[in-house]
């Protein structure tokens, strides 16, 4: 393990943008009834901190 593990621009963005993920997501279910478009715009933000962590990494701003 590094001495930064995880301290890397493209993690925090990752993370930021998955946090937000989750919060739209929750605020689509707490809507009566259901919000499933509210919904799925969180589930989408949630996989795309996954390709923007990845496409960060591989502009060498993760940790290598």
């Amino acid at each position: 393990m590094s001495a930064h593990h995880g301290n890397t621009p493209a993690a925090w963005t990752a993370v930021v943008i998955a946090l937000a993920g989750f919060a739209v997501g929750g605020i689509g279910l707490m809507f009566d009834p259901v919000s499933y478009p509210v919904f799925w715009v969180g589930v989408g933000l949630t996989v795309a901190a996954g390709v923007v962590f990845v496409v960060m990494d591989r502009m060498g701003l993760g940790d290598r």
